[in-house]
């Protein structure tokens, strides 16, 4: 039972008296005492079609209703009510030859039903059990809406343990779909993953204390947010502290490759990064994980320069008059020296790095957006349509039209 001083400040429920005879709804109204009850007859009606439109008129919490009334009986009143107030309480007032409608006013969910002439006692024992459970309803509404606003501070904690878990492998897809619509994210195998890793071992102190290293890394997440703010995603942290990124739009690829710049610019701290394709089926994401972060390991291997000149081509692709010589003019270096160092920490060359970095780039275009294969060519770097095709089809086997259609997937 409520204790009925929890609610008795916040509370007056809505009751509507519903009969057309005038003396039997003067006798409920003189005998019951609705302040006490915290009851507050808001309308009377003497026939179903002026109930009706008193009820909605006040959304009533209780109706007490004559089943024999003019115009529209209390059946179809109670029918209209159910649908337009589905939590009003009913109980019915009624004579004893109306029992036939006992099976009706069952499925109609009516709370209770009074013998006419109503009895004071049990009048008043059936408003106070009905007002009871109106407010045992409004308290449970409460704690869920608390609740509710509760698990949405704590979506950023929840979704960052769901995708621990989930890159884990231990899900299955109707527990990752469950999930993602759970948390508000999109029920789609993420388009791109990436990682960011703090290189401790090149910040200004040899042994970061780990104080400063949660500022960093909670400075280095605040970047990523702001610059990827526009796309759906999740930013998380594994067990080992680094940053990864979960991102459900190929056209992040370009701002997520400005964090790296943005972090040494404004923390003065160097990170390594690395963006990779999402496969298909929302299962496959662990392995992406697996090979995105086990590439961001190997970046420790690259020389600063060559980690910088990936970086460059990363933000500058989309250039077309991007050239060795002008790259290793920005960094301060000779085209030579780049060039050698490329090729023997990347394995491959300058043109064939740069090729794979708008190939890939023009793949996650084909694919995601309905730009044109001119479009295309000009945002990864190429003067023409043809020259683009030309390198499109030399690194995948197939054409950019071909490619869109499905006609063959590019290895990565």
């Amino acid at each position: 039972m409520i204790k009925e001083k929890s609610l008795s400040t916040e509370y007056c429920w809505k009751v509507l008296i519903a009969d057309d005879e005038f003396i039997i709804r003067e006798g409920i109204r003189e005998s019951v005492d609705w302040e006490q009850l915290r009851l507050n007859v808001v309308a009377e009606a003497e026939d179903g079609e002026e109930a009706l439109e008193l009820a909605l008129k006040h959304r009533v919490n209780i109706l007490l209703v004559d089943l024999n009334m003019p115009i529209m009986d209390g059946i179809e009143l109670m029918k209209h009510i159910r649908k337009a107030l589905p939590d009003c309480k009913i109980v019915i007032i009624t004579g004893h030859d109306e029992f036939t409608y006992a099976q009706t006013a069952i499925r109609l969910q009516v709370k209770d039903y009074i013998l006419k002439p109503a009895n004071p006692a049990q009048l008043e024992k059936v408003l106070r059990q009905v007002r009871n459970e109106l407010e045992e309803e409004a308290i449970q509404q409460q704690h869920l809406q608390t609740a509710s606003r509760q698990i949405t501070k704590s979506y950023p904690l929840l979704r960052e343990r769901f995708c621990q878990e989930w890159m884990e492998g231990s899900m299955t897809e109707e527990e990752i779909v469950e999930q993602l619509a759970f948390l508000q994210l999109p029920v789609t195998t993420p388009s791109l993953l990436g990682m960011i890793r703090l290189r401790e071992s090149a910040t200004p102190q040899p042994l970061m204390k780990e104080s400063e290293r949660q500022l960093y890394l909670f400075a280095i997440e605040n970047i990523a947010a702001e610059l990827l703010s526009s796309y759906p995603k999740v930013i998380f942290r594994d067990p080992f502290g680094v940053i990864v990124v979960l991102l459900w739009s190929f056209s992040a690829d370009g701002d997520f490759h400005q964090i790296e710049s943005s972090v040494r610019t404004y923390l003065k701290v160097p990170v390594d990064i690395h963006l990779a394709e999402g496969e298909n089926g929302l299962t496959s994401m662990p392995a992406v994980y697996r090979k995105c972060k086990s590439t961001v390991l190997k970046e420790t291997a690259i020389s600063p320069l060559v980690r910088r000149a990936k970086q460059y081509m990363l933000e500058h692709y989309g250039d077309c008059t991007l050239t060795l010589e002008s790259m290793a003019q920005q960094l301060q270096t000779s085209p030579v020296y780049l060039s050698r160092m490329i090729k023997q920490e990347l394995d491959a060359s300058f043109n064939g790095y740069l090729t794979q970095i708008r190939i890939r780039r023009a793949s996650q275009l084909l694919n995601g957006t309905d730009l044109t294969i001119a479009e295309i060519a000009r945002q990864v770097g190429y003067e023409t349509q043809h020259y683009f095709s030309t390198a499109f089809k030399r690194t995948t086997g197939t054409s950019p039209l071909q490619y869109r259609k499905g006609g063959a997937a590019q290895d990565e």
